[in-house]
């Protein structure tokens, strides 16, 4: 978290001040104070819906995205190698099975990966913005709408960001946001479903709670249209992310002043190049993506940042968990119950899949969070402690 100060305290103790931390009900205690709702609003004027829905993360919030979009059991949903796994373990929750495709240097699913993938059981696609910027949506609607799939955006890592003007998440039937303590607004734990589907709102929110319809103001009186579960936000989390959410514009403002930076000081060195930024007006900026020219180049340049403490991540040979390289136990679909893949088949040989753009993109790629509160001279001071650790390691001179 960036930014934390008064504001943050007052709607949290608004919140405390009622003695009310459940977002439904209790209407005579809580004073008129549902912050809930008022995340969900912020969230839904920022983005542009017409509905959002809040839960306790990101993760149930592509979950309940999923769900709400008609994803379910024995249905095949293309997913990308490169997100957090977050992504993957949703789809196998609504009982589908994931189809994993190849990206592009985007860092996302790439249109020809996604046609390449299709088969006869193919639901739907979960695309994944990864590294706040976004997916090429024009060659990817293109796909989606000649095969009439359906499109599920996790967006977790790029709220705020936007393709042509329409933001991460509102392309598809439903989408998620992540307000965990790493991303652009964090409520410490929490997420956002988007929709601009009444019908697909009106099922998270349901599913999100047990199958409640919250209608009337006696819990217990509630009907149940649909099987849900327990995926609800709290008033004091969701009071932070209340907050958090209007500060999003100054923090993409910022983010995107520092990126600019260091991409000028360093796309000068011979050899590195930067990901592909579908539209750069979008970005939430909220990563620097680096290419180096292969992934032995990438490991020598991380081991020197490392060295002088810079702090630049390669997810191809580091355990960071958004790579399908890491995820021996989704590979082998180890876990502590059954999952779809015993009743319907594996679609792929998880162990051997044929996705050489995203081995090649990842294997090269060194990310950088970008912090909206750096100086511009701690910016320029990075940028050089970059360029000297990419000079030893490649013997480039200056």
């Amino acid at each position: 978290m960036e930014f934390f100060g008064a504001a943050e305290r007052t709607e949290i103790n608004d919140v405390l001040e009622t003695g009310i931390l459940f977002r439904y009900n209790h209407e005579a205690q809580r004073n008129n104070i549902y912050k809930a709702r008022e995340f969900e609003a912020e969230v839904a004027k920022l983005v542009g819906a017409k509905y959002a829905h809040a839960v306790s993360s990101g993760s149930t919030a592509a979950l309940c995205a999923m769900a709400a979009a008609g994803i379910g059991a024995g249905d095949e949903v293309i997913v990308p190698p490169f997100t957090y796994i977050a992504t993957i373990e949703a789809v196998l929750m609504v009982g589908a099975l994931p189809v994993f495709a190849d990206i592009d240097e985007t860092l996302c699913l790439s249109a020809e990966g996604i046609r390449k993938a299709i088969t006869p059981r193919t639901k739907g696609v979960c695309l994944v913005h990864m590294c706040g910027q976004m997916a090429d949506m024009d060659a990817i609607m293109a796909v989606i709408n000649e095969h009439n799939l359906v499109l599920v955006e996790d967006a977790g890592q790029a709220m705020g960001a936007s393709y042509k003007g329409v933001s991460t998440g509102l392309w598809g039937k439903t989408g998620a946001y992540s307000f965990d303590f790493f991303k652009i607004a964090t409520a410490g734990e929490g997420g956002i479903m988007v929709t601009n589907d009444e019908v697909a709102y009106k099922h998270a929110d349901s599913y999100s709670d047990h199958g409640h319809d919250h209608i009337g103001s006696n819990r217990g009186m509630e009907q149940h249209p649909i099987l849900g579960f327990n995926y609800r936000i709290s008033e004091l989390h969701a009071a932070v992310g209340l907050v958090q959410t209007r500060r999003v514009p100054e923090i993409i403002k910022s983010n995107n002043a520092h990126k600019s930076q260091l991409m000028a000081a360093l796309g000068q060195i011979p050899g590195v190049e930067f990901a592909r930024i579908p539209d750069t007006d979008g970005d939430s900026a909220t990563f620097l993506n680096m290419l180096l020219p292969d992934t032995e180049t990438a490991q020598r340049v991380v081991a020197e940042m490392n060295a002088a403490g810079i702090g630049g991540f390669n997810y191809w040979f580091t355990n960071m968990y958004h790579f399908i390289n890491q995820w021996d136990h989704i590979k082998e679909m180890r876990t502590a119950s059954t999952l779809p893949i015993e009743k319907f088949g594996a679609p792929q040989d998880y162990k051997n899949l044929d996705i050489p753009n995203a081995q090649a993109t990842i294997g090269r790629l060194i990310s950088f969070g970008i912090r909206a509160t750096w100086t511009s001279e701690e910016v320029a001071t990075l940028a050089s402690n970059i360029e000297a650790a990419i000079r030893k390691a490649t013997l480039v001179e200056a």
